[in-house]
């Protein structure tokens, strides 16, 4: 099933995605769906975030190739960082180019979206909250995070968190190529089994000293081949068996 979030007549509604066709569901559709029997074209409608996350949780150096190219270690724990939900901005939006960095990153990122409130699960119990996946793109101040020694700047500026378009909420995140493609030129190529945590292992480990709620979304990490971007770029972030997410720059 593709969940997603979109907006009409300026109201804003969670829908699934059937073919082109968007059929209204009535409220949230974490608990269970129900629908409103209203539907649309998906030409129709905006598209929106496919969730509204109260947190935006991200893992950093979680592929040990990526790691390298950073020159850092890979720790024997997951490295666990938030951007701001005000970061968030949907499949089309545009990425805004800061004043005060002077390089802007891509990262293509699986992202695990929450369907169930949870704290302290297993690995084991992880699949089980896990509502669906889409694609991430963890936009990155890299001079900034340079700088700051910490990353909580470098990562939530707004528009710093594109994750989108829907939700598929029957996808396995094993085995799945990981891309960015900029301008049309390919730039990172990795696979989830690449790794050094899984998507479940990451949620128990979260869950460990924070309450995770529906809605919520996990960035997994990104492979090697990260690099700048500049306004008038278009970056397209290609997660297998999901659709892509398509930002521009300005």
């Amino acid at each position: 099933m593709k969940i997603l979030r979109a907006g009409k007549n300026g109201q804003a509604f969670y829908a699934q995605l059937v073919g082109e066709t968007v059929k209204q569901i009535s409220g949230m559709p974490y608990g269970g769906i129900s629908y409103t029997g209203d539907e649309f074209c998906l030409s129709e409608v905006e598209i929106l975030t496919p969730s509204e996350p109260k947190n935006i949780v991200a893992v950093g150096l979680n592929y040990v190739a990526h790691a390298g190219e950073m020159k850092e270690k890979m720790n024997e724990t997951p490295i666990i960082f938030l951007k701001a939900a005000t970061s968030a901005l949907a499949d089309g939006g545009a990425i805004v180019y800061p004043a005060a960095p002077k390089r802007v990153d891509y990262e293509a990122e699986l992202c695990a979206v929450i369907g169930k409130q949870c704290k302290n699960i297993t690995a084991q119990q992880a699949e089980d909250v896990v509502f669906g996946y889409t694609a991430l793109n963890d936009v990155t101040a890299r001079d900034l995070q340079k700088v700051d020694g910490q990353w909580a700047r470098a990562k939530s500026f707004d528009t710093f968190c594109p994750f989108g378009p829907y939700i598929d909420t029957q996808y396995s995140p094993k085995g799945k190529r990981v891309q960015s493609i900029l301008n049309g030129e390919p730039k990172q190529d990795g696979n989830t089994d690449d790794m050094r945590f899984n998507a479940f292992e990451l949620i128990s480990f979260i869950s460990s000293f924070m309450t995770l709620s529906p809605g919520d979304i996990i960035a997994t990490g990104t492979p090697a081949g990260i690099g700048p971007m500049q306004k008038g770029d278009t970056i397209e972030i290609r997660i297998e068996g999901l659709a892509p997410l398509i930002n521009t720059v300005k």
